[in-house]
């Protein structure tokens, strides 16, 4: 009986202190479609420290929305991409049971670590000599970039964002839907054309497109 008793007591134990460390604690966002808090929370939590504020691009990674960013990547990928990121994002994030930050409390969740903890874990895991640790962190790095990059303050500052410019209509844009859509989405009719370019160059000092212009105040 005491046996049977001290074995519940172990299981309901570990169960609490993992509900404790995987799910509790994390703040719930309602707005994201895929993402759940413990994947915004982390993202967030690497992004401060990867694009960090005054760096080479002024655009600190915490105004980069990195967590809308991936809730919108996971919208066009199959379930089990999605899955595979989540324990990408996992397995990151509850790895300092294993390899610890440097300092007190090191062994706690990446997201709650000081930036200068989370700093050396990421640092840990790029210089680190096994392969397959470098290769995590190459996966993160990447899913990360491509979100920052991307984002229109991010591109305005690296001159990259694009004009709003109104093209022509032509012969084959009445062909050729978007890519993956209908020919039935074709928006324009013959009637629509327009004359081709007559060659002026495009104003490279023009108004940006408007998904990238600065919002107004």
């Amino acid at each position: 009986m005491l046996r049977r008793m001290l074995f519940w007591t172990l299981v309901l134990g570990t169960a609490a202190l993992f509900w404790w460390r995987v799910v509790a604690g994390y703040p719930k966002r309602p707005q994201w479609l895929y993402l759940k808090p413990s994947d915004a929370a982390f993202l967030e939590s690497v992004a401060e420290v990867m694009y960090p504020a005054g760096g080479a691009i002024p655009v600190a990674g915490t105004d980069a929305d990195l967590p809308g960013y991936v809730d919108r990547y996971f919208e066009a990928l199959p379930r089990g991409l999605r899955t595979q990121m989540r324990l990408l994002f996992r397995l990151v994030e509850h790895a300092t049971l294993l390899w610890p930050a440097p300092g007190p409390g090191g062994r706690r969740r990446f997201t709650e670590l000081s930036v200068d903890q989370r700093a050396a874990v990421l640092a840990e895991w790029n210089d680190s000599p096994r392969y397959l640790r470098q290769l995590v962190f190459a996966a993160l790095r990447a899913i990360l970039t491509m979100g920052y990059l991307g984002h229109p303050a991010v591109l305005r500052h690296l001159g990259l964002a694009p004009l709003d410019i109104e093209p022509p209509v032509l012969e084959a844009d009445l062909l050729y839907p978007r890519i993956g859509e209908h020919p039935s989405t074709i928006p324009w009719t013959r009637g629509e054309l327009t004359p081709p370019s007559d060659g002026t160059p495009v104003d490279l000092e023009g108004a940006l497109h408007p998904s990238y212009a600065e919002p107004l105040p």
